[in-house]
């Protein structure tokens, strides 16, 4: 199970931290990532980290302004969202890839995101 917390209301150039607590196979964890659903769209990739060595990725739109980070004993990953944009409105899901596993197949119930312009 994974939960999520952190989301809300922020102004255009505004930040805001995601959090998400992993309470289940936290010790098979190969990845985290965060996923968003903007309004009216399909659901898109944000960032990942890999859960030992801390390897990141980012979708171009975000590049330096979101930071994933995780806290290990604490079972928990971050979304630093910096400068925030309209079009960063939408969603929010964090998601974990298992060992021995080609996708992410666990989700967080998601959190609402809204940017206003």
């Amino acid at each position: 199970q994974l939960v999520q917390s952190g989301g809300g209301l922020v102004q255009a150039g505004g930040s805001m931290r995601l959090s998400c607590e992993i309470s289940e196979y936290t010790s098979r964890t190969l990845s985290m990532a965060w996923f968003r659903q903007p309004p009216g769209k399909e659901r898109e990739f944000v960032t990942t980290i890999s859960w030992n060595r801390g390897t990141t990725d980012y979708e171009d739109s975000v590049k330096g302004r979101f930071t994933i980070s995780r806290e290990i004993a604490k079972n928990t990953v971050y979304l630093q969202m910096n400068n925030l944009r309209h079009e960063d409105t939408g969603v929010y899901y964090c998601a974990q890839r298992l060992l021995g596993r080609s996708s992410y197949d666990r989700w967080g119930q998601g959190t609402q995101v809204t940017v206003s312009s």
